[in-house]
């Protein structure tokens, strides 16, 4: 029988970076040269996996991930064809357009604020693991719990707004009506942020803030009950949900500015659960919840995943890979999905005048939306 030697067949200075201080591991030529002419491949393998599902998972890009590396950040706005933004888009409006369905069939079981607690319950739940996970590692900051309390009280405002506006209106009325949250969202832009304050030399944004208006009014006086006094709530509804939904927006980037938002959202996603259930307790039936059948439960996990949590992922995926302009204009054609939608389960319908005066409402916030972008990237030419 051959001898077999117990020398290792390299010198002990040429062991890999993979093998252990004791470990001596017979390697080829090519494995030796890679491992002293490339970085750690398991390490950077698992960093890049780290970083980008934290990306893909969270969505969250209000502050880069610390650590992360710059090539990962940056956005290939140069493809002229991006077939993963391009379905996150998609699947984002296809999110977004169901769930005022649910939450409107869900309306004839449970009292909104019932139906709140439910459905933020399901979507909080999505974002609990990477929360504790991060307090294992040791990478969740304390000051978190302390920040997040600023955009959590517009976000249980917000939250108890949108679900109530549909037991007074339709769906796609509801829907279009709060779109108009684009526009305040740039007015505070404007007075908090230095940096926006050049849009009020921007023709295009005062362009769409005045179609924005016209439409808004059109939409609503035109209504042909809009003299009801049910239509009348869910109109101040819908608008206080567009105004509170603006608030919100921008106290998430003022609070989680220093912070991983990824965590700031998992507390405030805690801190909108509690407030929604000392309303529930307080204004709402929460028995009803015991008697739903199997199909509303469905619904309550469904659109609680989808809508809340699933939807928000993917619009920041698109907004990652392809910048924030074109996810933001593909939402804005989500009232006329769901008023597809809506018009066949609930034979809600638009007349002819109340979608010209649609078009150019969403027509303004889109043009308030491009002028927001041209500022960022050009500063205020025009």
């Amino acid at each position: 029988m051959p001898k077999v030697s117990s020398e290792p067949p390299f010198p002990p200075e040429q062991k890999t970076a993979f093998s252990g201080p004791e470990k001596k591991t017979n390697l080829s030529r090519r494995s030796l040269w890679r491992s002293r002419n490339e970085p750690n491949l398991r390490t950077e393998y698992c960093k890049f996996i780290d970083d980008y599902s934290f990306i893909l998972y969270t969505g969250v890009l209000y502050k880069k991930k610390p650590n992360m590396d710059k090539k990962l950040m940056d956005t290939e706005n140069t493809k002229k064809f991006d077939i993963t933004a391009t379905f996150a888009c998609l699947g984002t409006l296809s999110f977004w357009a169901f769930g005022p369905i649910f939450i409107k069939y869900l309306a004839g079981y449970i009292d909104s604020w019932t139906q709140n607690l439910l459905r933020y319950s399901v979507g909080s739940l999505f974002w609990l693991p990477f929360l504790m996970f991060a307090i294992k590692r040791n990478r969740f900051e304390t000051k978190i719990w302390r920040k997040a309390l600023l955009p959590a009280v517009p976000n249980i405002i917000m939250q108890g707004l949108w679900a109530a506006g549909f037991y007074y209106i339709g769906p796609a009325f509801m829907v279009l009506l709060t779109k108009t949250s684009i526009l305040w969202v740039a007015v505070f832009s404007f007075i908090l942020f230095a940096d926006e304050r050049a849009l009020v030399k921007s023709k295009r944004f005062w362009l769409g803030l005045a179609l924005s208006a016209i439409g808004v009014v059109g939409v609503m006086y035109y209504k042909d009950d809009f003299a009801a006094t049910k239509t009348i709530i869910g109109i101040i509804i819908a608008l206080a949900c567009a105004f509170t939904w603006a608030i919100y927006t921008v106290s998430v980037k003022i609070a989680f500015k220093d912070i991983d938002s990824l965590y700031g959202f998992s507390v405030t996603s805690i801190y909108t659960v509690a407030g929604l259930g000392i309303f529930a307790l307080l204004f709402g039936k929460v028995g009803q919840c015991m008697v739903m059948g199997v199909r509303q439960w469905a619904c309550v996990v469904i659109s609680g995943v989808t809508a809340i949590s699933l939807g928000h992922v993917l619009y920041y995926v698109a907004i990652k890979r392809i910048g924030a302009t074109i996810p933001a204009l593909v939402i804005l054609s989500q009232p006329f999905i769901v008023l597809a939608i809506s018009n066949i389960v609930f034979g809600e319908s638009l007349n002819a005048i109340q979608l010209l005066f649609g078009v150019a409402l969403l027509i303004g916030s889109a043009l308030a939306i491009w002028a927001q972008q041209h500022l960022r990237q050009n500063g205020p030419s025009q």
